[in-house]
């Protein structure tokens, strides 16, 4: 009984982490150093992220019955989770990116938005680029043909231009 009491206020933390977030992705972290698990935090918080490790257990009993409870399947060996209530695919990013030059961390599976991804779901999910970044490609393809139409659009009027005062001045040399 005084078990259990003593690790609901963990599970507790765990709800409420997973608490109106968009994504949950599981990672291998086995190897780690701490340098390594320093800079990466670093990185997570910087995008408003969590990178928090908790006992597999504990996990288990916090996602029983949420949309996140895909994930208890791969709950095996040395794991830390990355939560976003923000960005959906920024934890996965973050992870593939910083294993790129850090072997040692893989991405296991994850959440994003309700659904679950496998090892290879959640590395697709990875090279989504962000919100941010979609809006800029998105807004600069709207930009360059309204860019190019509006230079069309000037060069026409100054022809006009050029062709009005022609007439003009071959009437006025007569």
């Amino acid at each position: 009984m005084a078990n259990v009491e003593l690790k609901q206020p963990i599970v507790d933390e765990i709800k409420a982490q997973l608490d109106g977030a968009k994504s949950v992705v599981v990672v291998d972290y086995r190897g780690i150093s701490v340098a390594d698990v320093t800079e990466l935090r670093k990185q997570c918080r910087e995008a408003n992220v969590v990178y928090k490790v908790f006992k597999n257990t504990m996990v288990k009993r916090a996602v029983e019955g949420t949309e996140f409870e895909g994930i208890t399947a791969d709950l095996e060996g040395t794991n830390a989770f990355v939560i976003s209530k923000e960005d959906a695919t920024a934890p996965a990013r973050i992870i593939a990116n910083f294993s790129k030059k850090n072997k040692v961390c893989k991405l296991k599976s994850g959440v994003v938005e309700g659904t679950y991804y496998d090892e290879s779901g959640i590395n697709t999910i990875a090279t989504i680029p962000s919100r941010e970044e979609l809006l800029a490609k998105f807004l600069g393809s709207i930009q360059s043909p309204i860019a190019n139409f509006a230079r069309v659009i000037k060069q026409i009027a100054e022809q006009q231009e050029g062709g009005a005062e022609a007439p003009a001045e071959e009437a006025a040399a007569e």
